[in-house]
């Protein structure tokens, strides 16, 4: 199980650095490359989507592209192909949280959750 937490750790670890760096640069081709082609991305707590597939969350990242970056606070693996990851929004201090699930190398779905910390059990 600690290489499988380690690797999941490490694949939530890079999602959230091309995040920054996609925020930072205004590009969002690396970041949706890095989906399947199936991919679904949801947000609760948020008037926005549910997204499904990668052209259609490509759409949703060139029409209202997010203007903040994320710090990584926590990973729990679930299994062996989903981690909950927990991060503070930087400038604006929220938090949040992410259900990351991968298949293939690439992250095949996405759930962000805003103000978790505070309503998580």
């Amino acid at each position: 199980m600690a290489d499988l937490t380690a690797d999941l750790t490490r694949a939530v670890e890079r999602h959230c650095e091309l995040f920054n760096e996609c925020v930072r640069t205004g590009d969002w081709a690396p970041f949706t490359a890095s989906l399947t082609d199936d991919a679904q991305m949801a947000f609760t707590n948020m008037p926005v989507g549910p997204f499904h597939g990668r052209d259609q969350i490509a759409v949703a990242y060139a029409e209202q592209p997010p203007t903040d970056t994320m710090t990584l606070e926590a990973v729990e693996t679930l299994d062996q192909d989903t981690a909950r990851a927990h991060f503070m929004w930087d400038a604006s201090g929220d938090d949040g949280l992410m259900l990351l699930r991968w298949r293939d190398e690439k992250v095949s779905a996405i759930e962000v959750t805003f103000g978790a910390h505070s309503t998580s059990t």
